[in-house]
């Protein structure tokens, strides 16, 4: 039976029932303490701890789950696995236990003929809880008398394994588990608590039926009562049930992941034998086809749920499934990109149950494979000198350094993962305390350039406090001047009773028409006037959901608590980012327009006059498409369309195709802003113009990269973007002036100056390398014996760049012929000091090698360096120490021992 089958007859198992059918949640976690739904109940924690009424009384649901908290784990094992499905059926409220226990019996055993799945009876096993004194007397009874369980197939297990709970006080109560015995092959005879590898866990029923309280532990806890509404939370695992249904050994061989294996091992040319035991010699393949059959599935479902490559959060999660499973393909053989081989593959066997997957496909496979191609370049630059770090700190005995694998992570940027892989597959361990620390300073040095504003609202009791009091009422949507109350004046996290002259205060207010920042849109600023008092509002932050809070300078006089104000937005600063945020949904429109709806919306920002949005997006933009989203934009100001803003219900805006940012998390009522109707349409709280031609004119800045798949567009708008375009204008006057050439033929001028330019530049190198040579001759005879070995060290002065110093260098090597001999040349390019050294076979047979050499000088010259024994080069900052550094050479090849 396949997957999409088990899903289907579940679903119209319990419709049949009476449940509602509630699709799949987002792998994107609504709950802010989750990176991921981790579990099938994860979407329904509201209705079961009663935070909010249940909408219906029963749902069956198969939600889509990722844990990766045992990711190196995967495939080392055929249990482990991040994305699986979780099969779900739940009561708030109105059945328990007795048919929760008899809907599980009758689905699993029914016979496949009849809607069920035909599971044998005689190998289910069930456990109920059963701890010293206390015991679910009533679900072993129902078990036994109602469904016909044999007592000894019926275990009792305590509170670690059959009690559920939030692990903080709240709803609890016992579990049952549902075992499938597959038979002596497996394992030997006794039930779940003598062997799970045997009989095997494939559902699990929850029965809330108690409010805990001074929850110790998992296994420590009280017990406060019953709780007035007992609810159902049952999950079996479909790629388990799968398993048992498809007669396959794991859920690696079901049919949703073995065309992922397959193709796996097609490429690489590889068996697969599905073993676990390490001395098996297939084992190592085994593991790795595993790793990329489990990982592309897992990446083609986050990126289907609108997940992105980053380096934070679930970006990063997505960004090691995708290398660890390529890295995994390399150590396979398969050096070439292997994504789109292997998607395609995933596609066709999630498509079934998931249709978005194909439907989508697009959008996924071009950030995967832009993902892919990201990290073979990071591997090719980082893979030779993280295998030199590794050579060096093997040949020492020690550990691999932080510092490398911090340099490793900040130059290439080669993840510390992928390090800790590599120098553990080499036997090395590598210094992560170091490299914790390194990373840390520069987190440091980051947060020192953070904003003032995010430091200080770190305590937010007093904002809690004033918001439960009230909160703050927004009027800036339809006035920007507006008559309030003063409700807090907070200095230093205290609430104070007045503010004088030239003190900095957070100001909260009853009414006020500032807007806090959200949602991209800047801060507004102006003033807030008084008997007596004048105040400057210098950015306004909302550090607790509803309340505003203004910080402020007083400029004038004194500010008592309660009193009555004026609170007054600049009007300029105000339309010139209203100007940038209606642009910011015009830019949005466009990219949609030009390239495809899969531009979907990363991030964004605006404020007076300038705005800039990221998207998701693999490749740069070319110019004329750069060219076709300005007119675009311009062409939608120029038609003067209304900017009409909805409040409405959030269904009813998603209904109506709202576009949203991807993971915000929005109430139940919401504001929609149209442009031209369903052209533009968003969830949107900021402000904007009330019609496009009011926006003036946009200005595309640019277009860049920020992160794997991620781009960015900068624009201008309104008089900025007027200035700008004036300044532009006089740059062209000037260098029409400059070169005496009308502005239409400044192009080709200019190109053909910078063709001029560069042949000379050539020429000019060209006689560098030419001079270099002929010295090569005179330099021969300044050769010396030190200790046995010929030596050149020799100061070549300015040069052109280290490739001079290598050709004469190599050149010199060559003149001098068979022999232990050591040429050293030193130079200064741009201003910094280069060194490099280049050794005969029968010098580096005496123990000297290049790349030790090259430390050696530029340790001097205030760097590094490093290459291979027969050639290496380094640099530094100390141009003055050149001759030292040669110096230094010759008394350790004087030294040697």
């Amino acid at each position: 039976m396949k997957s999409q089958d088990i899903a289907r007859r579940w679903v119209e198992f319990f419709t049949a029932k009476g449940h509602t059918h509630v699709p799949s949640a987002s792998l994107v976690s609504s709950d802010p303490s989750l990176l991921f739904t981790v579990a099938g109940m994860v979407p329904f924690i509201p209705y079961l701890t009663a935070r909010e009424a249940a909408p219906y009384p029963r749902a069956v649901s198969i939600q889509k789950c990722i844990r990766t908290g045992d990711i190196d784990e995967v495939g080392k094992t055929v249990r482990h696995g991040t994305f699986f499905q979780m099969a779900g059926n739940f009561s708030f409220g109105d059945y328990f236990k007795e048919e929760a226990i008899t809907y599980a019996w009758e689905l699993l055993t029914a016979p496949q003929a009849d809607g069920g799945f035909g599971l044998d009876a005689e190998r289910l096993w069930v456990t109920v809880y059963e701890d010293g004194d206390e015991r679910d007397d009533e679900a072993r009874a129902i078990w036994r008398d109602k469904v016909g369980v044999p007592e000894e197939r019926i275990i009792g297990t305590g509170k670690a394994d059959n009690y559920w709970s939030t692990g903080q006080p709240g709803p609890g109560g016992p579990c049952s588990e549902i075992y499938y015995d597959r038979g002596p092959e497996y394992g030997i005879e006794g039930g779940p608590a003598v062997d799970e590898t045997r009989y095997i866990e494939i559902w699990n029923l929850v029965f809330m039926q108690y409010q805990l309280s001074a929850v110790r532990s998992k296994t420590d806890f009280d017990v406060a009562g019953e709780l007035p509404q007992k609810n159902i939370d049952t999950g079996l695992g479909l790629e388990r049930l799968a398993m048992i249904l498809q007669g396959v050994e794991n859920m690696y061989e079901t049919d949703q992941v073995r065309p992922v294996l397959d193709k796996a091992a097609e490429l690489s040319g590889r068996e697969y034998t599905s073993t676990e035991d390490p001395a098996d010699p297939h084992h190592t393949d085994d593991v790795r086809l595993r790793v990329v059959a489990d990982h592309v599935r897992s990446a083609l479902m986050l990126i289907s749920d609108g997940v992105v490559p980053s380096n934070e959060g679930r970006g990063y999660v997505l960004r090691r499934l995708i290398r660890r499973a390529v890295r995994a393909m390399r150590l396979l053989g398969v050096d070439d990109a292997v994504l789109p081989e292997l998607l395609p593959a995933s596609r066709d066997a999630m498509k079934g149950v998931y249709p978005v997957v194909e439907e989508d496909f697009a959008r996924i496979s071009r950030i995967a494979y832009a993902e892919e191609k990201a990290f073979l370049r990071t591997i090719a630059s980082g893979t030779a000198r993280l295998e030199e770090a590794v050579r060096q700190s093997r040949t020492a005995g020690t550990a691999l350094s932080g510092e490398d694998a911090f340099a490793l992570h900040d130059t290439y940027g080669f993840p510390i993962d992928l390090t800790l892989e590599i120098a553990a597959e080499a036997g090395l361990a590598v210094d992560e305390t170091r490299f914790r620390d390194l990373m840390g300073e520069q987190r440091q040095r980051a947060r020192q350039d953070a904003k003032a504003k995010k430091a200080g609202h770190a305590d937010l009791t007093v904002f809690n406090r004033l918001q439960a009091d009230g909160g703050s009422v927004f009027t800036g949507y339809d006035e920007l001047s507006t008559e309030s109350t003063v409700r807090g004046i907070v200095r230093a996290g205290e609430l104070v009773d007045f503010a004088t002259q030239g003190e900095e205060i957070d100001l909260v207010l009853r009414e006020t028409p500032f807007y806090a920042e959200a949602g991209g849109q800047a801060a507004d600023v102006g003033l807030i006037t008084g008997d007596g008092f004048v105040v400057e509002v210098l950015d306004v932050q909302a550090p607790v959901k509803g309340l505003s809070v203004h910080r402020a300078v007083v400029r004038e006089g004194e500010l008592p608590s309660s009193a009555t104000v004026l609170a007054q937005v600049d009007r300029q600063r105000r339309h010139s980012g209203e100007q940038a945020h209606s642009g910011t949904h015009i830019i949005h429109a466009a990219l949609h327009e030009i390239l495809g709806p899969e531009a979907l919306q990363s991030g964004s920002f605006n404020k007076a006059g300038y705005l800039r949005f990221d998207f998701t997006w693999a490749e740069g933009i070319s110019a004329a498409a750069r060219s076709e989203i300005e007119e675009v934009s311009n062409l939608a100001i120029r038609n003067n369309h209304p900017v009409r803003t909805t409040v409405m219900p959030l269904a009813e805006a998603r209904q109506l195709g709202a576009m949203s940012l991807f993971g915000e998390k929005y109430g139940e009522t919401v504001r929609v802003v149209e442009i031209d109707g369903a052209w533009s349409r968003e969830l949107c709280g900021g402000t904007h113009v009330d019609s496009t031609s009011k926006i003036g004119t946009l200005t595309l800045l640019g277009e860049q990269s920020v992160g794997s798949g991620n781009r960015r567009v900068e624009a201008l708008v309104g008089m900025e973007a007027f200035r700008h375009g004036a300044a532009e204008r006089a740059l062209v006057g000037e260098l029409s002036e400059m070169f005496r050439v009308p502005s239409n033929q400044l192009s080709e001028r200019i190109q053909s100056t910078v063709a001029k330019l560069r042949a000379a530049e050539k020429e000019i190198e060209r006689l560098r390398r030419e001079q270099l040579a002929a010295r090569a001759g005179q330099l021969l005879a300044s050769a010396v014996d030190v200790s046995g070995i010929r030596v050149l060290a020799h100061d070549a002065g300015e040069v052109g760049s280290a490739d001079d110093l290598r050709s004469l260098a190599l050149d010199l090597r060559s003149r001098l012929g068979a022999g232990a001999n050591v040429v050293a040349l030193a130079g200064v390019s741009g201003g910094r000091p280069l060194v490099l050294v280049a050794t005969t076979e029968e010098a580096r047979d005496a123990g000297l090698k290049a790349g030790a050499l090259v430390r050696t000088a530029a340790g001097i010259l205030g760097g590094g360096g490093g290459g291979k024994d027969d050639v290496a080069q380094g640099g530094g900052q100390d141009a003055t120490r050149v001759d030292d550094a040669l110096q230094a050479i010759v008394r350790q090849i004087a030294e040697r021992s």
